[in-house]
Protein backbone atom coordinates (compact mmCIF):
# COMPACT_ATOMS: atom_id res chain seq x y z
CA UNK A 1 0.00 0.00 0.00
CA UNK A 2 2.89 2.29 0.87
CA UNK A 3 4.41 1.78 -2.61
CA UNK A 4 1.02 2.28 -4.27
CA UNK A 5 0.53 5.64 -2.54
CA UNK A 6 4.06 6.72 -3.46
CA UNK A 7 3.44 5.82 -7.12
CA UNK A 8 0.15 7.70 -7.22
CA UNK A 9 1.75 10.80 -5.66
CA UNK A 10 4.62 10.66 -8.13
CA UNK A 11 2.25 10.45 -11.09
CA UNK A 12 0.30 13.42 -9.70
CA UNK A 13 3.43 15.55 -9.36
CA UNK A 14 4.63 14.66 -12.84
CA UNK A 15 1.22 15.44 -14.27
CA UNK A 16 1.19 18.88 -12.63
CA UNK A 17 4.43 19.82 -14.37
CA UNK A 18 3.15 19.27 -17.91
CA UNK A 19 0.70 21.73 -19.53
CA UNK A 20 -2.64 20.35 -20.52
CA UNK A 21 -2.94 19.49 -24.18
CA UNK A 22 -5.91 21.78 -24.66
CA UNK A 23 -4.10 24.70 -23.04
CA UNK A 24 -1.04 24.22 -25.25
CA UNK A 25 -3.27 23.94 -28.29
CA UNK A 26 -5.06 27.14 -27.33
CA UNK A 27 -1.74 28.96 -26.87
CA UNK A 28 -0.64 27.79 -30.29
CA UNK A 29 -3.86 28.93 -31.89
CA UNK A 30 -3.62 32.27 -30.12
CA UNK A 31 -0.22 32.86 -31.61
CA UNK A 32 -1.19 32.01 -35.19
CA UNK A 33 -3.20 35.16 -35.97
CA UNK A 34 -0.34 37.37 -34.75
CA UNK A 35 2.10 35.57 -37.01
CA UNK A 36 -0.32 35.70 -39.92
CA UNK A 37 -1.08 39.40 -39.47
CA UNK A 38 2.60 40.22 -39.25
CA UNK A 39 3.31 38.31 -42.45
CA UNK A 40 0.45 39.94 -44.32
CA UNK A 41 1.50 43.38 -43.12
CA UNK A 42 5.01 42.91 -44.40
CA UNK A 43 3.88 41.55 -47.77
CA UNK A 44 1.32 44.33 -48.32
CA UNK A 45 3.71 47.26 -48.16
CA UNK A 46 2.11 50.66 -48.48
CA UNK A 47 3.90 53.75 -49.75
CA UNK A 48 3.41 57.34 -48.61
CA UNK A 49 1.10 59.50 -50.69
CA UNK A 50 3.13 62.24 -52.33
CA UNK A 51 1.65 65.51 -53.49
CA UNK A 52 2.84 66.01 -57.09
CA UNK A 53 2.96 69.77 -56.55
CA UNK A 54 5.68 69.54 -53.88
CA UNK A 55 9.40 68.88 -53.84
CA UNK A 56 10.24 65.23 -53.15
CA UNK A 57 12.81 65.08 -50.36
CA UNK A 58 14.43 61.69 -49.67
CA UNK A 59 16.34 60.93 -46.47
CA UNK A 60 18.91 58.15 -46.86
CA UNK A 61 18.84 56.06 -43.69
CA UNK A 62 20.58 52.91 -42.48
CA UNK A 63 21.43 51.16 -39.23
CA UNK A 64 23.48 53.53 -37.11
CA UNK A 65 22.00 56.75 -38.50
CA UNK A 66 22.28 59.50 -35.91
CA UNK A 67 18.95 60.88 -34.73
CA UNK A 68 19.68 64.60 -34.89
CA UNK A 69 21.10 64.67 -38.41
CA UNK A 70 17.93 62.89 -39.53
CA UNK A 71 15.22 64.53 -37.45
CA UNK A 72 16.47 68.14 -37.59
CA UNK A 73 16.16 68.62 -41.37
CA UNK A 74 13.15 66.29 -41.46
CA UNK A 75 11.30 68.57 -39.01
CA UNK A 76 12.19 71.74 -40.90
CA UNK A 77 11.27 70.39 -44.32
CA UNK A 78 8.07 68.65 -43.22
CA UNK A 79 6.71 71.87 -41.75
CA UNK A 80 6.84 73.58 -45.14
CA UNK A 81 3.50 71.98 -46.01
CA UNK A 82 1.85 74.23 -43.43
CA UNK A 83 3.02 77.44 -45.10
CA UNK A 84 0.80 79.11 -47.67
CA UNK A 85 1.73 79.99 -51.24
CA UNK A 86 4.97 78.04 -51.40
CA UNK A 87 5.94 74.75 -52.99
CA UNK A 88 6.12 72.55 -49.89
CA UNK A 89 8.08 69.35 -49.44
CA UNK A 90 7.12 65.68 -49.42
CA UNK A 91 9.53 64.07 -46.95
CA UNK A 92 10.21 60.32 -46.92
CA UNK A 93 12.92 57.85 -46.02
CA UNK A 94 14.82 55.45 -48.28
CA UNK A 95 16.97 52.48 -47.26
CA UNK A 96 18.31 49.22 -48.66
CA UNK A 97 15.77 47.15 -46.75
CA UNK A 98 12.07 46.78 -45.99
CA UNK A 99 12.87 45.96 -42.37
CA UNK A 100 13.06 48.59 -39.63
CA UNK A 101 16.43 50.25 -39.27
CA UNK A 102 17.79 51.10 -35.84
CA UNK A 103 19.42 54.47 -35.32
CA UNK A 104 22.58 54.88 -33.27
CA UNK A 105 20.46 56.06 -30.34
CA UNK A 106 18.08 53.10 -30.63
CA UNK A 107 15.10 54.56 -32.48
CA UNK A 108 13.52 52.03 -34.88
CA UNK A 109 12.26 53.43 -38.19
CA UNK A 110 10.41 51.61 -40.96
CA UNK A 111 11.75 52.96 -44.29
CA UNK A 112 9.21 54.32 -46.76
CA UNK A 113 11.07 53.00 -49.81
CA UNK A 114 13.64 50.31 -50.52
CA UNK A 115 15.97 51.83 -53.11
CA UNK A 116 17.18 48.37 -54.16
CA UNK A 117 13.82 47.19 -55.47
CA UNK A 118 11.02 49.76 -55.21
CA UNK A 119 9.96 52.20 -57.90
CA UNK A 120 11.09 55.45 -56.34
CA UNK A 121 9.56 58.82 -57.10
CA UNK A 122 11.81 61.40 -58.71
CA UNK A 123 13.97 62.82 -55.93
CA UNK A 124 14.37 66.60 -56.00
CA UNK A 125 16.38 66.87 -52.78
CA UNK A 126 18.52 64.10 -51.28
CA UNK A 127 19.46 64.36 -47.61
CA UNK A 128 22.30 62.19 -46.29
CA UNK A 129 22.34 62.26 -42.48
CA UNK A 130 25.41 60.98 -40.68
CA UNK A 131 25.62 57.33 -39.60
CA UNK A 132 27.88 55.38 -37.30
CA UNK A 133 29.94 53.77 -40.07
CA UNK A 134 30.11 56.56 -42.64
CA UNK A 135 33.86 56.76 -42.13
CA UNK A 136 34.51 53.07 -42.77
CA UNK A 137 32.27 50.13 -43.75
CA UNK A 138 29.38 52.18 -45.18
CA UNK A 139 31.79 53.57 -47.75
CA UNK A 140 32.27 50.00 -49.02
CA UNK A 141 28.55 49.64 -49.77
CA UNK A 142 28.68 49.85 -53.57
CA UNK A 143 24.89 49.77 -53.99
CA UNK A 144 24.41 52.70 -51.63
CA UNK A 145 27.19 54.75 -53.23
CA UNK A 146 25.77 54.06 -56.69
CA UNK A 147 22.32 55.11 -55.50
CA UNK A 148 23.71 58.48 -54.40
CA UNK A 149 25.44 58.91 -57.76
CA UNK A 150 22.23 58.13 -59.65
CA UNK A 151 20.12 60.54 -57.61
CA UNK A 152 22.75 63.24 -58.05
CA UNK A 153 22.24 63.16 -61.82
CA UNK A 154 18.71 64.57 -61.61
CA UNK A 155 18.34 66.06 -58.10
CA UNK A 156 18.16 69.81 -57.65
CA UNK A 157 20.00 69.64 -54.33
CA UNK A 158 22.09 67.05 -52.51
CA UNK A 159 22.71 67.76 -48.85
CA UNK A 160 24.67 66.09 -46.08
CA UNK A 161 25.00 66.53 -42.34
CA UNK A 162 28.07 65.69 -40.28
CA UNK A 163 29.83 62.62 -41.71
CA UNK A 164 27.25 62.22 -44.44
CA UNK A 165 29.75 64.30 -46.42
CA UNK A 166 32.04 61.25 -46.54
CA UNK A 167 29.33 59.42 -48.52
CA UNK A 168 29.08 62.27 -51.02
CA UNK A 169 32.87 62.37 -51.30
CA UNK A 170 33.05 58.62 -51.88
CA UNK A 171 30.42 58.93 -54.59
CA UNK A 172 32.67 61.47 -56.30
CA UNK A 173 30.07 64.20 -56.43
CA UNK A 174 32.09 66.69 -54.36
CA UNK A 175 35.09 66.60 -56.71
CA UNK A 176 34.36 70.10 -57.97
CA UNK A 177 32.66 71.53 -54.91
CA UNK A 178 33.73 73.11 -51.63
CA UNK A 179 32.40 71.22 -48.60
CA UNK A 180 32.59 70.73 -44.84
CA UNK A 181 31.78 68.04 -42.29
CA UNK A 182 31.80 67.37 -38.53
CA UNK A 183 34.54 69.64 -37.11
CA UNK A 184 36.71 66.93 -35.55
CA UNK A 185 36.51 64.80 -38.73
CA UNK A 186 37.63 67.47 -41.20
CA UNK A 187 41.30 66.45 -41.06
CA UNK A 188 40.37 62.81 -41.54
CA UNK A 189 38.21 63.68 -44.53
CA UNK A 190 41.10 65.69 -46.01
CA UNK A 191 43.36 62.65 -45.58
CA UNK A 192 40.86 60.27 -47.17
CA UNK A 193 40.01 62.65 -50.01
CA UNK A 194 43.12 64.82 -50.49
CA UNK A 195 41.88 66.41 -53.71
CA UNK A 196 38.75 67.91 -52.14
CA UNK A 197 38.39 71.49 -50.91
CA UNK A 198 37.12 70.99 -47.34
CA UNK A 199 36.65 74.05 -45.12
CA UNK A 200 36.92 74.59 -41.38
CA UNK A 201 35.30 77.21 -39.13
CA UNK A 202 31.97 77.12 -40.96
CA UNK A 203 28.74 75.38 -40.00
CA UNK A 204 27.65 74.76 -43.57
CA UNK A 205 28.81 75.29 -47.13
CA UNK A 206 26.59 75.84 -50.17
CA UNK A 207 28.33 75.23 -53.47
CA UNK A 208 26.14 74.78 -56.53
CA UNK A 209 23.54 72.18 -55.67
CA UNK A 210 25.53 70.76 -52.75
CA UNK A 211 24.99 71.80 -49.15
CA UNK A 212 27.19 70.15 -46.54
CA UNK A 213 26.90 70.90 -42.83
CA UNK A 214 28.77 70.29 -39.57
CA UNK A 215 25.79 68.30 -38.35
CA UNK A 216 24.46 67.89 -34.83
CA UNK A 217 22.11 70.66 -33.78
CA UNK A 218 23.55 72.76 -36.60
CA UNK A 219 21.66 70.52 -39.02
CA UNK A 220 18.71 72.80 -38.24
CA UNK A 221 20.64 75.81 -39.56
CA UNK A 222 21.62 74.12 -42.82
CA UNK A 223 18.01 73.04 -43.41
CA UNK A 224 16.69 76.49 -42.59
CA UNK A 225 19.22 77.99 -44.99
CA UNK A 226 17.92 75.82 -47.85
CA UNK A 227 14.39 76.93 -47.02
CA UNK A 228 15.48 80.57 -47.02
CA UNK A 229 17.20 79.99 -50.35
CA UNK A 230 14.02 78.46 -51.83
CA UNK A 231 11.28 80.45 -50.11
CA UNK A 232 12.81 83.63 -48.73
CA UNK A 233 13.74 84.92 -45.29
CA UNK A 234 10.19 85.41 -44.02
CA UNK A 235 9.22 81.77 -44.55
CA UNK A 236 12.50 80.53 -43.04
CA UNK A 237 11.95 82.64 -39.93
CA UNK A 238 8.39 81.33 -39.69
CA UNK A 239 9.63 77.73 -39.86
CA UNK A 240 12.27 78.46 -37.24
CA UNK A 241 9.73 80.15 -34.97
CA UNK A 242 7.47 77.12 -35.14
CA UNK A 243 10.32 75.07 -33.67
CA UNK A 244 11.39 77.81 -31.22
CA UNK A 245 14.67 78.43 -33.04
CA UNK A 246 16.27 81.86 -33.33
CA UNK A 247 17.13 82.19 -37.01
CA UNK A 248 19.26 84.86 -38.59
CA UNK A 249 21.51 83.72 -41.43
CA UNK A 250 23.99 86.51 -40.71
CA UNK A 251 24.67 85.00 -37.27
CA UNK A 252 25.61 81.57 -38.65
CA UNK A 253 29.21 80.99 -39.85
CA UNK A 254 28.76 79.71 -43.37
CA UNK A 255 30.17 79.82 -46.86
CA UNK A 256 28.29 80.34 -50.11
CA UNK A 257 30.21 79.75 -53.30
CA UNK A 258 28.97 81.87 -56.18
CA UNK A 259 29.55 80.35 -59.59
Amino acid sequence: MKYLLFTLNLLFVIGCNFPEKNSASQDSEARKPISRISSETLSAKTFPKLDPNRYNVAFLIMNGTYNTELTAPFDIFQHTIFRDQIKGMNVFTVANTDDPITTFEGMRILPDFNYLKDDLPKIDILVVPSAEHHLDTDLEDAAMINFVRQVDQTAQFVTSHCDGAFVLAKAGILNHAVSTTFPSDIDRMKTMFPNLDIRKKVLFVHDGKYITSAGGAKSFEAALYLCEFLYGKKVAQSLAGGLVIDWNLDDVPHLIIDK
